[in-house]
Formats: structure tokens, sequence, C-alpha cells
């Protein structure tokens, strides 16, 4: 398997295949589908109807987590955090030809991670983040230099409570993605709210 390379750098991560379908159109060209608290044939649906979206629109989708579903529904991307990392079939995984980013919190998840071998890994919180309780505390802009230097050339994606504003200090500490919720989806027009991301992101690729 060829790693894809590095996700986009404006990297949103969506609820539905409903989410998809609406931001797609916009220019996203990466997205990760992270369905939560659903039974799974609904899961499975969605990430059906997600991947036939994405593909048409010439966008890469990551889905999360459910790897199983990932394997048998032909997606080339997953993502895993730590949890369903160690539950999930890795040699089925790189079996599928499926490339694997993985989350990382700590030192001790970074080496998990990287004897995974992953295409990308994910650090977070970067910044407090509201979407879910969290049992880290912030990692801060020094952190993502730290794992910039352990890790290399693999792509760095970074999550947590990042906005436009805190996007170009994020990127210039070692980030090459930034990974989106919160900051578009509550945002009162979320639609222009992504095209302020995909504008920011375009500079940064000029």
């Amino acid at each position: 398997m060829t790693a894809p390379g590095s996700p986009d750098i404006f990297y949103p991560i969506v609820p539905s295949a409903e989410w998809v379908a609406r931001i797609v159109p916009l220019g996203v060209r990466t997205l990760q589908l992270r369905i939560k608290d659903k039974p799974a044939n609904e899961v499975r649906a969605e990430i059906a109807v997600a991947l036939e979206v994405a593909k048409a629109a010439g966008c890469r989708l990551i889905v999360n987590d459910d790897w199983q579903a990932a394997i048998d529904l032909g997606a080339t991307e997953l993502h895993l955090g730590q949890e369903d990392l160690a539950a999930a079939d890795l040699a089925a995984i790189r079996r599928a030809g499926i490339a694997l980013g993985i989350s990382t919190h700590s030192e001790e998840e970074l080496e998990t991670a990287l004897a995974a071998a992953p295409y990308y890994v994910a650090l977070g919180p970067i910044y407090e983040t509201k979407l879910k309780a969290m049992k880290w505390a912030p990692q801060g802009l020094d952190r993502i230099g730290a794992w910039r230097k352990r890790i290399g050339a693999l792509p760095l994606v970074a999550i947590g409570g990042i906005t436009p504003d805190r996007a170009g200090a994020v990127h210039a500490a070692g980030a090459d993605s930034i990974a989106v919720i919160t900051d578009f989806m509550t945002a009162p027009h979320p639609e222009a709210r992504v095209r302020l991301w995909l504008d920011w992101a375009a500079t940064v690729r000029a």
C-alpha cells in the first residue's frame, strides 16, 4: 500500500453523511466521518453513503473507528483512537490496503501509535475543547513541535479548540493538517465558516 500523504491542511470532522453532503461541495478536500451512539447498521449505511458522496466529489473520506465497516465498504483511509486501536485487527486493515491515522495524547500513546505504522499521527487537544470531556490537558504549541521532531516526516494532525485565528500558529509550530469540528459546526452559518477555513488553507498552500 502506498500511503496517501497528509490529509489536507483543513481537515473537518463531521457526525453524519448529511454533513458530508453539506460541506463537500464547498471544496473540502479531506474529511473524517465520525458517527457516535447509533446502531451498527445505521452507521454502516451512513458510511456507505458518505463514501459515495466523497468519491463523486474527489474528496478523501476517512472513516473513524469502525474498521470492519471500512474494510467491507471499500474505504481507503481509517482513523482510530487508542481504545479502538487496541481492539482493531491491524492485520486485516493492512490486508485491505487501508491507510491508518491514529490519535495520540501522550508520549506513551505516541509510541503505541508509531508501532502500528500509521500514515499520520494526530495530537490533541491543542487548546481547551468543549466537544467532549477530556482527561488530557491542552497540549499547547510546544508539544506540536516536540511531536514534529519525534515523528520526522510523518504527517502530523493537530486537533482541539483550533480556530482560524489560531490556525496559523498551529501550522507554524509543525502541524501539517488541522482537524476541526466545533468551530464550524456551532457557527451561526456553518457553510460560511467552512469557506473561511478553505480560504485560509488556500493561502497556506500558495
